[in-house]
C-alpha cells in the first residue's frame, strides 16, 4: 500500500479540510495524523475554538485512517468528548488508531492534542467501508 499517495489523495481531494486549513500529515497502516493551527476565524462567540473545528479534524483523522486500507468509508456513527479549549495560533494534532478493522465496519480511536501536548479530546468513530477502491492506488 502507498501511504504517502493516500495521504496526497486525501489532501488534494478534500475541499471541506482545504477550507477548514486541515492538512493530513501522515497515513500508515490504521493509522493517520492530521493537523490544523487555530485561526481567528474558528472561534466561536465565547472566544475558543468551535465543537466542529475539533470534529472536523477527528472526522478527517478517523478517516484518512480508514482510507489506509485503500477503500473509500464513510462515518456511521461517532462519540467525541470535548474535555479542553485550545486558543488562536494554537496547533492542533489529531492522531487516529484502528481499533478494529473489519469487513465492512472499521472503528477507531483519536485523540486531539494542542500545541503543548495536552490532550483536547478524544472519540471513537465507525466507519463504514465502501466496496470502491481509492483511485490510482
Amino acid at each position: 500500500m502507498d501511504y504517502e499517495k493516500i495521504r496526497a489523495f486525501r489532501n488534494a481531494n478534500n475541499p471541506y479540510a482545504q477550507r477548514q486549513g486541515v492538512l493530513v500529515e501522515e497515513i500508515g497502516p490504521g493509522y493517520a495524523r492530521v493537523v490544523k493551527t487555530v485561526e481567528a476565524e474558528d472561534v466561536n462567540p465565547l472566544g475558543v475554538p468551535h465543537g466542529g473545528v475539533y470534529f472536523t479534524l477527528a472526522d478527517t483523522a478517523c478517516g484518512s485512517a480508514a482510507a489506509s486500507y485503500g477503500t473509500m468509508a464513510v462515518t456511521v456513527d461517532v462519540s467525541y468528548h470535548y474535555l479542553r479549549s485550545a486558543k488562536v495560533g494554537d496547533t492542533l494534532t489529531a492522531e487516529a488508531r484502528t481499533v478494529k478493522a473489519g469487513k465492512s465496519l472499521c472503528v477507531l480511536d483519536v485523540q486531539i492534542t494542542g500545541t503543548e501536548g495536552v490532550l483536547l479530546g478524544t472519540g471513537t468513530f465507525t466507519f463504514y467501508r465502501l466496496d470502491q477502491k481509492l483511485p490510482d492506488l
